[in-house]
């Protein structure tokens, strides 16, 4: 799955084996050549529509579950206008990536760095993708840690946990790491992986139609005669269980960097380009158009029906709301199972671009081997099980994280690598796609630097922040 080189020619889309116009941006190392220079020892094998399940899953992370209370900090319309923002940027980068790609026969990110800035720029790169993937394991084994105990208790008809070593959330993550995530990030092809990420998307679409379910189930406000556990403002305002349209609070602030962070998919971008079958950059942004669109479908519906659930009583985390209302809701506990699925079977689509990059850094120039491949994968599992076990609360180190691995991801590295790969010759430093990409690079510098700064104020003055992640 480590990949070094681009094929020396690829195939367009049903066309017999005629070369693709792609063939043609590349630079010309040796004219004439006919041989091929794989990345690996197979050709591209992926289909489209399972291409398209391992970018839409490398998209959706648990960020999904704090989308409702981002809408209740910003209004629907403001929501919405930020995430066809962020959405539409995310599909621009993609294509500055696959441009770089197609332009120099380049299609591992940490190799992009390279040609771009030498040594410096591959360890940078790798080093993003790292900590940026890493935090996001994290997010998911957290879900896991946290989730998974209640859905046991609920199975054996507990009301409280009862301190048995099965319901402690720390051995559970290292059982389910060594059970079920280790065997899937040891195969070698990240394109067999798109079964479980259909599988995983299918959970959360189950989420998403449940989530509109419960939307005509539960009224507004919550009354304490409805639970147990929540006790809500029975005076609560006029306007407490109205839709607002735009609206401004100290943790409007956190909803970019929240939305951000639910899109960066860029790591995993040149990995699947590799293995989609009949690999043509046109092909290949159409998965991503695809991936993106379906995922910006999914975020905006669940933010919506969670937030006209709920209005001002939405939480940081969606399914705990829920479960508030009703600790005992079959369907709220058939949910969380199929988040805590859906998370569960993300882990390895993830670890595949951290893995690349370790290989990139310490063994660039050594083919394939199966006891790096196997003794990466488990040193990645312990070392992020080691820190969910750790530190009770990473929100955040969630927080550095998303606000400086997802627009370096984002916007940074795909605009300078864009201006410093693609030779001028071909687009001129003054030329408008190049300008574009300047300025989406200082677009970037921009959003990491505020993001940074409303969270240092939001430490120093103490207030609490809002939850959520990739």
């Amino acid at each position: 799955m480590e990949l070094q080189k681009i094929n020396g020619h690829s195939r367009d889309d049903g066309f017999d084996g005629v070369e693709a116009m792609e063939h043609d941006e590349f630079l010309p190392h040796k004219t004439g050549a006919k041989k091929e220079i794989h990345f690996t020892d197979f050709e591209g094998k992926t289909s489209f529509g399972m291409s398209v399940f391992n970018l839409s899953n490398a998209i959706m992370g648990s960020g999904i579950l704090g989308l409702a209370f981002a809408m209740s900090n910003t209004g629907i319309i403001l929501f919405l206008i930020l995430l066809v923002c962020i959405a539409i940027l995310s599909a621009y980068s993609i294509h500055l990536l696959l441009k770089c790609a197609g332009v120099v026969g380049i299609r591992a990110y940490e190799q992009l760095g390279n040609r771009a800035f030498g040594n410096p720029g591959k360890v940078l790169a790798a080093c993003i993708i790292t900590v940026h993937n890493i935090g996001a394991m994290s997010s998911y084994l957290f879900i896991v840690k946290s989730e998974l105990p209640l859905v046991i208790q609920a199975f054996l008809g507990k009301h409280e946990n009862t301190g048995e070593w099965f319901l402690e959330g720390n051995y559970l993550i290292i059982i389910v790491s060594l059970a079920i995530i280790l065997p899937l990030a040891l195969m070698k092809q990240l394109g067999y992986l798109g079964y479980t990420s259909g599988f995983s998307l299918s959970c959360m679409v189950f989420f998403l139609i449940s989530v509109i379910y419960k939307k005509f189930n539960i009224s507004c406000p919550i009354q304490e005669e409805d639970h147990h556990n929540l006790t809500l403002n029975k005076t609560a305002p006029e306007d407490f269980c109205e839709a607002k349209f735009f609206t401004v609070n100290s943790q409007t602030a956190y909803t970019i960097p929240i939305l951000a962070f639910a899109f960066v998919c860029h790591p995993e971008v040149l990995p699947i380009y590799t293995e989609l079958r009949n690999a043509t950059k046109k092909r290949m942004q159409t998965v991503a158009n695809i991936s993106i669109l379906a995922m910006f479908a999914m975020y905006l519906l669940t933010a919506l029906f969670g937030y006209l659930t709920f209005y001002g009583n939405v939480e940081p985390e969606l399914l705990h709301t829920y479960s508030r209302v009703d600790p005992l809701d079959v369907l709220v506990l058939c949910v969380r199972l199929a988040v805590l699925v859906a998370v569960t079977l993300t882990v390895p689509v993830v670890l595949f671009p951290i893995r690349r990059a370790v290989l990139q850094i310490l063994f660039p120039d050594k083919p394939f081997h199966w006891g790096r491949h196997i003794a990466i994968a488990f040193c990645l599992l312990f070392t992020v099980n080691v820190l969910v076990i750790s530190v009770p609360s990473i929100r955040d180190i969630f927080g550095i994280i998303g606000a400086t691995s997802a627009p370096s991801l984002i916007f940074i590295l795909p605009g300078i690598f864009y201006v410093r790969i693609v030779p001028e010759d071909q687009e001129p430093l003054r030329s408008r796609p190049k300008i574009q990409a300047a300025c989406f690079a200082v677009l970037g510098f921009i959003f990491m630097i505020m993001s940074i700064s409303f969270i240092i104020t939001d430490w120093v003055t103490g207030e609490s922040r809002s939850g959520g992640g990739h």
